[in-house]
């Protein structure tokens, strides 16, 4: 996949383009599919395949104050888009200055001058530029003087029957209850989260189970808190299986600010200290709970342990 941060010159000398443009944050089942349909298109009329996303999501710019957790960092959407099988993924750095641009702008400086597009895939409820203005409609009237064609496809519905299409607001939403396996259902593959090790209070090597804490930017949404199974990759490619704690330590903390991610990794010995990680989250065990004491929290991680344990057999 080529990734192309310049949009100053044509990309594709002589070559024209198959598109979508979006977020793309989670890159998830509706994400994919729109994806494919790209792809399709894209082989049938001897064109690149391409999508146009942007550097950072847009409403860190025009609604700060209420801007959605991500889905995906920066590393993770590419690797996700790349997994896609799309020829080329198309930065757009996104400031101010994109904000206020005007949808007509924004199509003739990047679509059209930098990508020749011949066909726009995109959801029939897209929306860009400057105040959301730029919409399907607009894209088509643009088209029709610009040798394009536009096609909204409907949004993917929800495989467990809940009357919502696949949307990152609604894998936030799982995953803010909780329901990593509903989120995994609708993102197409295991959610993960992208950190640094650092050190904590080691308490969890006095309590027999020691954890890497895992911190991660602000920015990234995270499940609510609780006590999950899943996967953890170290910087070398190696995966284990891991009991993760998720929350703000009530045994030990009367009211802690923040929560922390705490990963026990199975049948392992050794320093992880300052590497990245990798924590994937494939099961939710139990909401996150203030023990009596100390001997209650440990028999209580045995259990937690084993049942990861026994979850994960099947996850390999």
């Amino acid at each position: 996949m080529q990734l192309i941060n310049d949009q100053s010159t044509p990309a594709f000398p002589g070559e024209r383009t198959v598109i979508t443009i979006g977020a793309y944050d989670g890159v998830h089942v509706g994400h994919q599919a729109v994806i494919d349909h790209v792809r399709r298109v894209a082989a049938e009329r001897g064109c690149k395949s391409v999508v146009v996303t942007f550097d950072q999501h847009p409403a860190f710019v025009v609604r700060p104050e209420s801007a959605p957790k991500l889905l995906t960092g920066p590393a993770e959407k590419l690797v996700r888009l790349e997994a896609t099988g799309v020829d080329a993924v198309v930065m757009v750095p996104f400031g101010e200055e994109q904000a206020a641009e005007s949808p007509e702008s924004f199509v003739k400086r990047v679509l059209i001058d930098h990508l020749d597009v011949a066909v726009i895939v995109v959801g029939e409820d897209f929306h860009f530029g400057q105040n959301r203005e730029g919409n399907v409609d607009l894209l088509r009237k643009i088209g029709a003087e610009h040798d394009f064609s536009v096609e909204g496809l409907e949004l993917l519905p929800r495989a467990d029957g809940v009357d919502e299409p696949v949307s990152s607001t609604a894998i936030r939403r799982a995953l803010a209850g909780g329901d990593v396996s509903r989120a995994n259902e609708m993102l197409g593959h295991t959610y993960e989260v992208r950190g640094q090790v650092v050190k904590g209070d080691q308490r969890g090597r006095l309590l027999g189970f020691p954890t890497a804490n895992v911190e991660v930017p602000n920015r990234l949404c995270l499940p609510a808190d609780g006590v999950y199974a899943g996967r953890y990759e170290r910087p070398d490619g190696t995966v284990h299986d891991c009991a993760i704690n998720l929350g703000r330590r009530p045994t030990f903390y009367e009211h802690a600010e923040t929560s922390l991610l705490e990963a026990h990794l199975l049948d392992f010995d050794g320093d992880l200290y300052s590497e990245p990680a990798i924590v994937r989250f494939t099961h939710f065990l139990r909401s996150e709970r203030k023990f009596d004491g100390i001997d209650a929290l440990i028999e209580q991680l045995r259990a937690d342990t084993e049942h990861a344990r026994t979850l994960l057999i099947d996850v390999r």
